[in-house]
């Protein structure tokens, strides 16, 4: 019994270490063969900032898309509540701009429940970009921004462009546990997945799509009942016979969770997220969940327990290292000595997203059906 047991909490043990060096490896190629280069095409582009209420550095985050080093923009700030208190801030930032083409779409349409999918639809009906670029309101552009998302486009292949993104600027214990979530577990098996294609990922908080492979994919309207909006871009881009393509760019984006109880949501939600985008994959995950398993192993007093541990841990914060280096972590890489929380804590959310039915964003609670669509 006892050597079932020991095996069993050591399986993950191994193998997670396995997928952290190979994690490291596949994100030194990734930033080593791809370059985050211009090219001499330059379409008209409509940047198109969602908002839904206001959050922490609102302000900062959205004037950053003002400062674009591009010959022909515009800024399409969208929202749908009428009284949304960013409204004022939003009007702020077009009047310190006026050398900059901004408008601010309020429609409260919604073509289905998913919030985000339909204000950014909203605002695409408005764009007259050649290209549309969406970029969650919590991200901070640098002014290459655009022409860095915008220039694997000039390719007829391709048919949505994405940048990575880092979390930074974590004020407190459960922000900081969200930036490590996202910097040392989500981004690298992003990277991993794609590079080895292992699955598909299309993130939505920094894309940027054709107005023409818009309308040749049917729009965004069928994605609007779905819980994952942007894999769903994704996977109709590649069902037309065009490819993803990533740019080695790394934006920034904020952390604002000022409770547990919105900080264990949010972490849920990003993994029935990742449940619903690959069920048989995500259930699997739980083998590179090394660190908490080897804590067990050493609860219960295996066999070299201590050297278990001493190496699960060495091997999970040396290959951080590297990844988040390559990703301009410094912030990541001080609050290290949290990562072994952050992973046992993930354990327990990874159990939570089998649990309920249930999804929390932005204040309002949805229902997943079997499928992982969104019932109404």
């Amino acid at each position: 019994m006892m050597l079932a047991l020991s095996t069993l909490l050591l399986t993950p043990v191994v193998v997670s270490c396995v997928y952290w060096m190979a994690t490291s490896v596949t994100m030194l190629r990734f930033f080593r063969d791809r370059s985050a280069g211009h090219s001499g095409w330059l379409p008209t582009v409509s940047l198109i900032k969602p908002v839904c209420g206001l959050e922490k550095n609102l302000y900062e985050n959205l004037s950053t898309a003002c400062r674009q080093k591009y010959p022909e923009y515009e800024v399409i700030f969208s929202v749908q509540d009428p009284s949304d208190p960013a409204l004022p801030l939003l009007a702020r930032i077009r009047a310190e701009n006026p050398t900059v083409r901004i408008r601010i779409v309020v429609d409260r349409t919604r073509a289905g429940p998913n919030g985000r999918l339909s204000n950014i639809l909203n605002a695409t009906a408005h764009a007259t970009g050649q290209v549309v670029v969406y970029s969650d309101s919590d991200m901070r552009l640098e002014p290459a921004y655009l022409r860095t998302i915008v220039a694997p486009l000039a390719d007829p292949r391709v048919g949505v462009a994405c940048t990575l993104y880092r979390a930074e600027g974590a004020d407190n214990l459960f922000e900081a546990l969200e930036l490590l979530s996202l910097n040392t577990d989500f981004l690298p098996a992003m990277v991993f997945a794609t590079e080895t294609g292992a699955a598909l990922a299309c993130p939505g908080a920094s894309q940027a799509i054709r107005r023409e492979i818009l309308t040749r994919i049917g729009g965004l309207e069928p994605m609007a009942y779905t819980l994952v909006e942007d894999l769903e871009l994704g996977r109709a881009v590649v069902a037309a016979g065009l490819t993803i393509a990533f740019v080695a760019h790394v934006a920034v984006t904020g952390v604002d969770l000022r409770r547990a109880s919105v900080w264990w949501r949010h972490q849920v939600y990003w993994e029935q997220n990742t449940r619903v985008a690959n069920p048989v994959g995500y259930f699997f995950t739980w083998l590179v969940r090394g660190v908490p398993f080897a804590g067990l192993y050493a609860l219960i007093g295996g066999s070299e327990w201590w050297l278990v541990l001493a190496t699960t841990l060495a091997v999970r914060l040396g290959t951080t290292v590297v990844t988040s280096t390559l990703l301009g972590d410094r912030e990541g890489i001080r609050r290290l000595w949290l990562l072994p929380v952050r992973d046992t804590a993930g354990l327990f959310v990874w159990l939570a997203s089998f649990i309920g039915r249930k999804v929390h964003w932005r204040g309002r609670v949805f229902v997943l059906s079997g499928n992982g669509m969104i019932e109404v």
